[in-house]
């Protein structure tokens, strides 16, 4: 019990430490929301385009988690359209911000990049998703455990389980249930089952050993080797 408290305990307070050094963003109405330059123009880009980021969240809620949008593009479109989450107004946002703009100062990472016929092909099912979301009504938005920015893009990851994608360990609130508590994984190569997404437990060979403790994942990637802590995310090899 005392090594599993330890590997919450510390990660969070490393990444409490990080932000203490030095991630403080001041005032939210006066951060840095330009593009962080991860886009090339859309006049550049004849192909279709699909990306997931994830940044850190505003003031001190960045200790804990991401917060994470969509961007997609079809071919020869002549613009990237932005789909977010957000606790303001309908929670479902089209085009509130930049592409790829840093989110409230923090600069953002690309979680998923998919293009050409690959992102084509996916696209209609993504935008569907967004269109008919369970959470879409004012007043739905709840930080924790969900339904959040991160619930909302794993629901739309798990309409295109052709994909492989997965969120960072900081995404809390990808664990809440949209739909079913238990079952198959949406890439089908494991389980899962989720208590209201305040504890659960993943198991997959594209989602890896995920153990989530109130929003908090600890756990493991065997895929794509790596380890994951609250707070801090990944070690070891990147998603993207």
């Amino acid at each position: 019990m005392l090594v599993f408290l330890m590997l919450i305990v510390v990660p969070i307070s490393v990444s409490a430490v990080n932000y203490l050094r030095g991630d403080r963003r001041g005032s939210w109405q006066t951060a840095d929301r330009s593009s962080a330059g991860l886009l090339a123009p859309p006049s550049e880009r004849a192909d279709a385009v699909v990306r997931v980021f994830a940044a850190r969240t505003v003031r001190w809620r960045g200790i804990f988690a991401v917060h994470t949008w969509i961007v997609v593009k079809e071919k020869g479109a002549p613009r990237y359209t932005r789909y977010d989450y957000t606790a303001w107004g309908e929670p479902v946002r089209v085009d509130g911000f930049a592409p790829d703009g840093r989110w409230f100062g923090a600069v953002p990472e690309v979680v998923l990049a998919v293009d050409g016929d690959d992102a084509e092909r996916v696209i209609p099912t993504i935008r569907s998703v967004i269109e008919t979301y369970r959470f879409r009504a004012y007043g739905d938005y709840n930080a924790w455990p969900g339904p959040n920015s991160n619930t909302f893009v794993q629901a739309a990851l798990n309409a295109v389980p052709e994909l492989n994608a997965v969120l960072p360990p900081t995404a809390i609130g990808k664990d809440f249930p949209v739909a079913d508590w238990w079952g198959l994984t949406p890439s089908g190569t494991g389980v899962f089952a989720s208590l209201g997404g305040y504890l659960g437990l993943t198991i997959g060979w594209i989602e890896g050993v995920e153990l989530n403790v109130f929003g908090g994942v600890l756990g493991v990637d065997l895929r794509r080797p790596a380890l994951k802590f609250p707070g801090v995310g990944r070690l070891g090899m990147p998603l993207a």
